[in-house]
């Protein structure tokens, strides 16, 4: 089987996530190819895993790879909002969830979406086929000021209207449809000194159109706070982020649960008893270290924050 990527921070996941009473039930959000759900699957006998993933191409890879454990293991084709929103398994909580919110290197390896700009393939990038929205759309469609703005956002880049301008040009005369061609505009857009740095000049404005065409943000807003709701009192959620809005999504989400009193501002009263939700276990995020950074690279941007569910938050 050809597994071509290396999950993220996999001692400390495993060591603050670790099963603590036999039978423990975990979901693991983005399951990717499997490699965290691997690893809980092998070095904890008892536990059960739900995977979830929307890519049903990289679920097949997953199914491969975790097809030694049985009924162990169990998979959804879905996008992890969806999941939690109308939540399946009825009275079934899970002990532990994870998110790793990483694209896998699977997508720019042998995704064929467009996901890499250093490849000659459709302009696509829906993680999920079924999405009506795809990068060409956004890339050819959106007017100049709304792409200034996505790459502003969504991608902190600095060249933003700059980008947006050359793109708007670009299709004027052709039609942008495949990555190569986007990351050739968005090269030539840029300052010379700016084209050859320690990224790619493509790399911010691909990621910002990734996250509008997927609704990466939202489906993360949405689907903590659905997350939390069923997770088991005493269980642990840990989320790997590696963006500096979904770790700032995840930060304050975190500390909100955290607070010792959630009542809206308009309650004369608290109402809540006081107690907070959850308590935070990583006061500051864990990032990954010299060797793993080595080793893989791009795991330099990873962060891990994990929380203790204390109490649900209607008792």
């Amino acid at each position: 089987m050809d597994v071509v990527h290396y999950s993220v921070l996999q001692k400390e996941v495993a060591d603050y996530l670790k099963p603590v009473k036999p039978g423990a039930l975990m979901i693991d959000c983005t399951l990717g190819e499997g490699g965290h759900t691997e690893l809980f699957l092998k070095t904890c006998p008892d536990l059960r895993v739900i995977g979830l993933d929307a890519d049903e191409t990289i679920m097949k890879v997953a199914k491969g790879r975790l097809s030694g454990f049985g009924d162990r293991v169990r998979f959804y084709n879905t996008w992890f909002n969806a999941f939690f929103r109308t939540y399946p398994l009825g009275d079934e909580r899970p002990d532990l969830i994870l998110f790793d919110l990483g694209i896998s290197l699977y997508h720019y390896e042998k995704g064929d979406r467009g996901f890499s700009f250093l490849r000659e393939e459709s302009l696509d990038m829906r993680l999920d086929r079924g999405l009506e929205l795809s990068a060409e759309d956004v890339v050819n469609d959106y007017p100049q000021g709304e792409l200034e703005e996505i790459f502003r956002t969504y991608g902190e880049e600095r060249y933003a209207r700059r980008i947006a301008r050359a793109i708007v040009g670009h299709r004027s005369e052709e039609r942008i449809v495949t990555s190569k061609q986007l990351a050739d505009v968005i090269f030539h857009a840029v300052p010379s000194q700016y084209r050859y740095g320690r990224i790619h000049p493509g790399t911010r404005s691909f990621q910002a159109i990734r996250i509008v065409v997927n609704g990466e943000l939202a489906r993360l807003e949405t689907g903590l706070e659905d997350a939390l709701r069923v997770l088991k009192p005493g269980g642990r959620m840990g989320v790997i982020s590696f963006h500096s809005l979904e770790d700032r999504i995840v930060k304050w989400f975190f500390r909100d649960k955290g607070r010792a009193c959630i009542c809206p501002p308009e309650e004369p009263i608290c109402k809540c008893g006081g107690t907070p939700v959850v308590k935070i276990l990583t006061k500051r995020p864990l990032v990954p270290g010299e060797d793993e950074i080595r080793i893989n690279p791009p795991s330099r941007s990873a962060k891990l924050r994990v929380i203790e569910k204390l109490r649900d938050e209607d008792s």
